[in-house]
């Protein structure tokens, strides 16, 4: 039996969300309710389920590596489960030809945009406000911050106790969190970090007509407490004005018709669906993640 003491000490701990370390075990994360599925069979046997919810997890890769296109993914993933998800596009980089591409439903997405004019340090401070108020709300089943396009020095700017906050808000909610940039920022505790690295593959002979067709990458795993790892190698097929070449999983019934889209003034806050005075041309090149060719690596 422990001591009195003890059992006050820990108590007091759980109390403030303080009883758990980066020593501490943590049994795997199976069922809707602690993960947040990715929508990619290989990616989701090897994290044991999808994200940990609640925690702070990453998406780094380089450009052109397959981070935007995962994190399109997992949002599609989430708002076919009829969950809502935010994303908070820091310096206003979104492609919605991609997110209608990826199966998003719109009505259940809500984008936040950035000001690409500012300075890189106001919009990172006005993009970390933006995303506290977001989890500070709940509700959101995914919520991503994406600071791909932030200069290395104005990231390496902002404290480490940045982080450390964000993970105090979500902390024990229903909200899987998501920063998607070129190298790990937060390392949190208890989320994990999705490594990605790709290349392009080409079809076509002659130099003339080749174009690119896809991209094949490669998702590894890292987690502080060891509670998953390993890697997952996944293809990115591209579409032709919205349509796949090769069969996935069908996006919801709002979601597979291009709506018209406008830019809004950046800074602004809106759902992805309202139309404003005119539309937008899906993209030749969209990419969506293939189920088939995936393979998983132990």
């Amino acid at each position: 039996m422990p001591h009195p003491a003890v059992a006050v000490l820990e108590s007091a701990l759980r109390v403030r969300k303080l009883d758990r370390t980066l020593t501490t075990t943590l049994q795997p994360g199976k069922g809707e309710g602690l993960v947040a599925p990715t929508g990619a069979a290989a990616l989701d046997a090897v994290l044991l389920g999808g994200v940990p919810r609640g925690e702070l997890s990453e998406i780094a890769g380089p450009r052109s590596s397959g981070c935007t296109t995962l994190l399109l993914q997992v949002i599609a993933a989430a708002t076919r489960r009829g969950e809502i998800a935010a994303i908070v596009d820091a310096f206003d980089r979104l492609d919605l030809a991609s997110v209608v591409a990826a199966g998003i439903d719109l009505d259940r997405l809500l984008w936040i945009r950035g000001e690409a004019s500012s300075p890189a340090d106001r919009a990172l401070e006005r993009a970390l406000k933006a995303l506290n108020l977001v989890l500070q709300s709940g509700g959101f089943g995914v919520a991503a911050l994406d600071v791909t396009d932030a200069p290395p020095a104005a990231l390496n700017r902002l404290p480490f106790t940045t982080w450390m906050r964000v993970q105090r808000t979500i902390e024990g909610s229903e909200t899987a969190c998501l920063l998607v940039g070129s190298h790990p920022l937060a390392r949190s505790a208890g989320g994990l970090t999705l490594s990605l690295a790709g290349g392009s593959r080409w079809t076509g002979h002659a130099d003339r007509s080749r174009r690119l067709d896809g991209l094949d990458f490669t998702v590894r795993i890292v987690s502080p407490r060891r509670r998953v790892e390993g890697e997952a190698k996944i293809a990115a097929i591209f579409t032709d004005h919205g349509n796949t070449e090769t069969p996935r999983q069908p996006p919801s019934p709002s979601a597979t018709a291009p709506r018209p889209i406008s830019a809004c003034p950046p800074g602004t806050v809106r759902n992805a669906d309202r139309p404003a005075s005119t539309g937008f041309v899906g993209s030749r090149s969209d990419p969506t993640l293939a189920e088939a060719g995936a393979s998983v690596a132990p």
